[in-house]
């Protein structure tokens, strides 16, 4: 095992505390957004070898098989094909979607062709790699996520007054839901420049009407107006009319999988993904955003919330949303000995209290709040001792059966 020193980007729309708390340091006045663990080289985590750091990669690159595992190898390549987060968000993140695996081969490969260099702004595909993603509440966290039936956000607008209002009623009257919402989104995102925040304001303030308010839908109205406030004229604000509302409580979980446009809102949460920085957005940013590259990969169908409910085994909370990069675990406090299963390579972090961890080969550490070390493949069973809150990154399929 081996301790991890990790890398905080710091976004715009991130707490200024609630990572600093988490490792024990001070705030230093600056949004602190997302803590990266893992391997990516957008952010790679450094490993604690001999009382020197080392770049995780070289790590994997020194004894891929030992690392990795031999199974992990001969499905990923030598790399970590997850990503493990910590997500603090003070303010909305942008509207987006991912790819799936084949489009985003195919974009990566089109633009290294084009001669686009990787970190160029306007460049969609950093890595060839899809990037499904689970997120884990650690406090109230507010999302929006995939399309809700167009009937409701139909009711919603049915008293809303104005030209846009009008229009988008009209694609949603369309009989067949996937066609309605295709088009609905179509046309948001299309707005011609010219009179585009005109249209989008009127249709806000007619939201801010208590006649246009519905009891269930009050939450995505809400939303409406709170982006529309920080992104005035965005048509990305009313598209939160189009998606599922959902606050996460703490230990809930949701799955996003390629073509689920989503939008994080506000709190704090663990994130684990399939190791790749592919991100296509709609709106409500400042960042890069190709509209028709996101539509073509947009999924528009009606479907429930994606929660993923955690199985228990061995002591720990495994979320197992069925792909095979990764899967997310969890030891609560009280919990007594948990197990990790081995073979295979495991982040684990340390959110409260104090855990020792013991693997069955090679020598056991004491982890406190905010502590994290990589257990590799060779390591392995790992079993965790203490009274503390610990999330552990590993590969999906293996999480529970080992490899195969």
């Amino acid at each position: 095992m081996r301790r991890l020193i990790n890398q905080v980007r710091p976004y715009a729309w991130g707490s200024q505390t609630a990572i600093p708390r988490l490792l024990g340091t001070p705030p230093d006045g600056r949004p602190q957004a997302e803590l990266w663990l893992g391997a990516h080289p957008g952010a790679p985590s450094r490993l604690l070898v001999d009382g020197e750091e080392v770049p995780f990669d070289g790590v994997i690159a020194q004894d891929p098989k030992e690392t990795l595992g031999e199974q992990v190898v001969l499905r990923f390549g030598e790399r970590l094909p997850f990503l493990l987060k910590v997500l603090a968000a003070e303010a909305p993140l942008s509207l987006q979607a991912h790819p799936d695996s084949s489009r985003a081969c195919a974009g990566f490969l089109a633009e290294e062709a084009a001669g686009i260099p990787v970190d160029a702004p306007h460049r969609n595909y950093r890595d060839p790699h899809h990037k499904p993603e689970l997120v884990l509440a650690l406090e109230p966290f507010e999302a929006l996520c995939g399309f809700r039936d167009p009937a409701e956000t139909f009711a919603d607008l049915a008293p809303c007054e104005g030209r846009l209002a009008r229009l988008l009623r009209g694609d949603l009257e369309t009989a067949d839901p996937n066609v309605a919402l295709r088009a609905a989104m179509t046309r948001l995102l299309t707005l011609p420049a010219d009179g585009r925040a005109e249209l989008v304001g009127e249709l806000v303030e007619s939201l801010r009407d208590p006649a246009c308010a519905r009891p269930g839908s009050a939450m995505n109205a809400r939303a409406t107006i709170e982006l529309a406030e920080r992104y005035p004229g965005d048509p990305g604000a009313v598209a939160a009319l189009l998606l599922n509302w959902v606050e996460l409580q703490p230990g809930q979980a949701l799955f996003l999988p390629a073509g689920n446009v989503h939008a994080y809102l506000r709190g704090t949460a663990v994130e684990v993904m399939a190791s790749s920085d592919n991100v296509l957005r709609a709106g409500l940013t400042s960042k890069h955003v190709d509209i028709q590259e996101l539509l073509d990969v947009v999924d528009f169908s009606v479907l429930p919330i994606p929660y993923v409910r955690p199985v228990r085994s061995q002591g720990r909370l495994d979320y197992l949303p069925g792909v095979e990069e990764f899967a997310l675990s969890v030891v609560e406090p009280g919990t007594g000995v948990a197990r990790l299963p081995g073979e295979v390579p495991r982040i684990v972090l340390v959110l409260e209290g104090r855990a020792e961890l013991r693997p069955e080969r090679g020598g056991a550490l004491v982890l406190g709040r905010g502590d994290s070390v990589f257990v590799p493949a060779a390591d392995g069973e790992v079993e965790i001792g203490g009274d503390a809150h610990v999330v552990a990154a590993t590969i999906g399929g293996w999480a529970t059966a080992g490899p195969r």
